[in-house]
């Protein structure tokens, strides 16, 4: 049976991943909203054909156009996930747990992402996790609206609740497209970091790379990954410099 909750998901070109993200969600809710910003690898259509509601919105940046999921949805409750993310089925239980007491209030749940990597079948137990708030109820939180940060701002004092289980995120699908997404993101910070006028000294720019490669292979343990993930931490920290690099680009005027 399916709770009063509504799902929403951001989505453009992912008809090779949306797919699991739907089904791993199918029993929760009878309000699947998908979010399109211009698909043109037949996503809307997959995402039909699974019971989503499909929502054509362009592009305003990650914030904007959760908030514009949000106000879609049907139910007072809601869960965001994006289309490169499965909910497992211990998290689907926990959910169903959480929603399914009586006379519940208004609060947030946070919950476990684990990022996945290329060929992995399962994710791995010393892999990297976020913990952010993903369930909520429109009452009391609402998406920040900016467009390169995308998190769940709450009322003051709102309680937050822990679920258990995980989502499983499967970022990229390779080498290569993890450097064209990253290289976007360093464009939208960029230009975010230029339009409020944020000082960052040259030397923050010499040392990124190096401090962000450390971040990225002992902090975030992709050295459990092997000699995968010395390159994807290699990859996280040329995007880290980068932005930087960028933003004094705009600085520059060049």
């Amino acid at each position: 049976m399916s709770l009063p909750l509504s799902i929403f998901i951001i989505a453009k070109n992912e008809v090779d991943r949306i797919g699991p993200t739907l089904e791993s969600v199918r029993g929760l809710s009878d309000d699947i909203v998908v979010i399109d910003s211009g698909s043109t690898d037949g996503t809307q259509e997959l995402a039909e054909r699974l019971g989503a509601r499909v929502i054509f919105n362009p592009w305003p940046g990650y914030g904007l156009q959760k908030q514009f999921g949000e106000d879609k949805c049907r139910h007072h409750w809601m869960l965001n996930i994006d289309a490169d993310e499965v909910v497992t089925t211990e998290l689907a239980a926990s959910i169903m747990a959480a929603l399914g007491q009586a006379d519940l209030a208004p609060c947030g749940y946070e919950t476990d992402i684990i990022e996945m990597f290329p060929g992995e079948a399962k994710p791995h137990a010393w892999a990297f996790r976020l913990s952010p708030v993903r369930l909520y109820h429109k009452q009391i939180g609402r998406y920040s609206p900016s467009p390169v940060h995308d998190r769940v701002d709450l009322v003051k004092g709102t309680p937050v609740h822990r679920l258990q289980g995980v989502i499983e995120h499967r970022s990229i699908r390779s080498l290569g497209h993890e450097l064209i997404k990253l290289n976007a993101y360093a464009d939208m910070q960029a230009d975010d970091l230029y339009k409020k006028g944020r000082k960052i000294g040259a030397l923050r720019l010499v040392l990124e790379f190096p401090l962000a490669f450390l971040k990225a292979y002992i902090a975030r343990r992709h050295f459990v990954r092997g000699l995968y993930g010395f390159m994807t931490a290699m990859n996280y920290a040329f995007y880290r410099y980068l932005r930087l690099a960028k933003y004094w680009e705009r600085r520059l005027g060049r």
